[in-house]
């Protein structure tokens, strides 16, 4: 049973190690959901942590259609993660028809070997998830990460069942967003073997000084909000689906 923890920082990456996650998806820019962390990120995180990590490969947030300018960061960036040590990848390319975009994405897993891919939640933004599996399946990747196509993987279980089923072993289907020690149970009852969360809570800057006429931050968090990965949170989910 794999429980895995998107961290954007290294406090977060120790505290998943100390609650006993499986793995670490890092991360930067959470206000994007998302996107390639800095190498310095990734060295750091690669000394302090014996976890494996999973390095996200994602140019920018938004949409998953991307143009050969992005792509060519995206070639860069897997070089670059795996120079630094990173034990897999997670990365998504979809047509504008919302079809998974196949050849570019079995480009990308074959640049990376030997690393391992997660195909990411970009195939929650496909029109035909059967369809969308079995090209991933195609691919080359390891595993899908998915909320089962609905805001909360628990409101996703029917599908995240259904795609275990079809799936029959041929790839791994990992369950994420907003899961809980709440709700771990569920999953492991439909029949998934791993589960993403953030375990996060926010904590108030320790700035004393606030500039009240001025804000940097376009979105949560703002520059007086700080977002960490709390190490008991993460533990008890540990303890629910393990």
């Amino acid at each position: 049973m794999t429980v895995e923890v998107c961290a954007y920082s290294l406090a977060s990456c120790l505290a998943a190690e100390r609650a006993g996650a499986t793995r670490i998806e890092l991360c930067g820019g959470m206000s994007e959901g998302g996107i390639t962390p800095s190498a310095g990120l990734i060295r750091q995180v690669r000394q302090a942590v014996s976890l494996p990590i999973y390095v996200m490969i994602r140019p920018r947030g938004g949409d998953f259609l991307y143009s050969d300018t992005e792509l060519a960061v995206m070639q860069a960036d897997i070089e670059t993660a795996r120079q630094l040590g990173a034990d897999g990848l997670v990365l998504g390319v979809l047509h504008a028809d919302g079809t998974v975009d196949e050849a570019t994405t079995h480009k990308l897993v074959e640049l990376a070997r030997p690393l391992p891919v997660t195909f990411h939640r970009a195939f929650d933004m496909t029109r035909n998830p059967a369809e969308a599996l079995e090209a991933i399946i195609r691919t080359g990747a390891e595993r899908i990460l998915t909320s089962g196509q609905q805001p909360k993987a628990e409101a996703g279980i029917p599908l995240l069942r259904e795609l275990v089923r079809q799936a029959a072993g041929r790839i791994e289907i990992m369950a994420g967003a907003g899961v809980s020690a709440r709700n771990a149970g569920l999953f492991r009852e439909a029949g998934l073997t791993a589960i993403h969360l953030s375990g996060s809570r926010s904590q108030p800057s320790p700035m004393a000084y606030r500039q009240p006429a001025v804000s940097m931050a376009s979105t949560i968090p703002s520059e007086y909000e700080r977002i960490e990965a709390d190490e008991l949170v993460i533990q008890s989910v540990v303890q629910a689906f393990v």
